[in-house]
């Protein structure tokens, strides 16, 4: 009887072929996987460019029972058509009468009677009654020739003058000014968080309509020096040093809107943040550039789903890993079945 040929051992680098084959396998998989997670594009926030505004403005002005007008001072470009939005907030009514001449300061200490009669002998410009909770809109355009003049609106309603509403009208140049939009959310941030407006005179006026895309109510307060950055720890006391360029209530609700207009005094770059305790630690400011570059944005990575260089990888090692497994069939990793043996006679 003839007996079967007994199987040797199976040396140690056959026996690990079979798992250097299976992780060589594995990495050419996995790299085109790592690589489209690494090549993934970075968000990365718009700039908002400010634009000519057409010789157009809209001014947003509340009345209220204090007697107030909030804002009582705007900016104005010469040569520029200007809506003034007018809202009572108030229980009792109000009038908005913008005066026709310019650089005059009323009186204050003038009877109901005697301010009547100076608007009747001089004129308006604008003349609207507002009933409580009401709204109302008047236009009025300043001509080139008004640059740089200033005029003043009150509320005829007796007393109302004389107890302090009124305000004032600044024309600015006799240039139009700039437009330009932003956005604030509930993740405490302004979209875009950089604006950008290139002037050809100074001072400008620039007027920022800023929307809610949220919930929470913000500010948009703009810092009066350039080139400063303000902090959590010391914006309050800045401000109360040096008022702001302009600070605008945001009204909560998606949609809510406002516009801020404010006059430039020249180039550089300045810095807006929230004033709402808490936004602006949590990353709620922005920067104005006017007439400065602003930095560049960081390069956005490919956009490729899978790079060029991780194809190229990738194709390296699945012809490493078929030729090890060609190679280590060919030497005789898997043993042959043993050869049958011959019957007893």
């Amino acid at each position: 009887m003839k007996e079967p040929s007994a199987r040797g051992p199976v040396p140690p680098l056959r026996r690990a072929a079979p798992w250097i084959v299976a992780a060589v396998l594995l990495a050419g998989l996995g790299v085109p996987a790592v690589g489209g997670a690494f090549g993934h594009p970075a968000s990365i926030p718009a700039i908002g460019v400010a634009r000519p505004t057409n010789a157009t403005t809209v001014l947003a002005i509340n009345l209220t029972d204090q007697p107030r007008f909030a804002p009582s001072t705007l900016n104005v470009s010469a040569g520029t058509t200007a809506t003034f939005d007018l809202v009572n907030l108030g229980n009792y009514s109000h009038t908005f009468t913008l005066l026709a001449r310019p650089n005059v300061v009323l009186n204050t200490s003038w009877s109901p009677a005697e301010l009547d009669r100076y608007v009747a002998a001089n004129g308006s410009l604008a003349n609207v009654s507002l009933a409580p909770g009401s709204r109302a809109t008047a236009t009025v355009t300043f001509n080139a020739s008004t640059g740089f003049d200033v005029f003043e609106f009150v509320s005829l309603v007796p007393y109302q003058f004389q107890a302090g509403m009124y305000g004032f009208v600044d024309i600015t140049s006799s240039a139009p000014g700039l437009l330009a939009s932003e956005n604030t959310t509930d993740s405490y941030s302004f979209v875009p968080n950089a604006l950008v407006a290139n002037a050809t005179h100074f001072p400008f006026n620039l007027d920022v309509l800023v929307t809610n895309l949220g919930n929470l109510g913000h500010t948009f307060t703009v810092s009066p020096w350039t080139n400063y950055s303000l902090s959590p720890a010391n914006f309050t006391t800045f401000f109360q040093a040096h008022p702001p360029l302009v600070s605008v209530n945001v009204p909560s609700g998606a949609g809510q809107t406002v516009w801020a207009n404010f006059t430039v005094p020249g180039p550089g770059v300045y810095q807006y943040i929230c004033q709402v305790p808490g936004h602006f630690a949590n990353g709620m400011y922005g920067f104005l550039y006017v007439d400065v570059a602003p930095p560049p944005p960081p390069a956005a990575p490919s956009t490729a789903i899978i790079q060029g260089w991780v194809l190229v990888g990738s194709g390296v090692l699945l012809g490493v890993g078929i030729t090890l497994a060609a190679t280590t069939a060919y030497m005789g990793r898997f043993p042959r079945p043993p050869e049958p043996s011959e019957p007893s006679p």
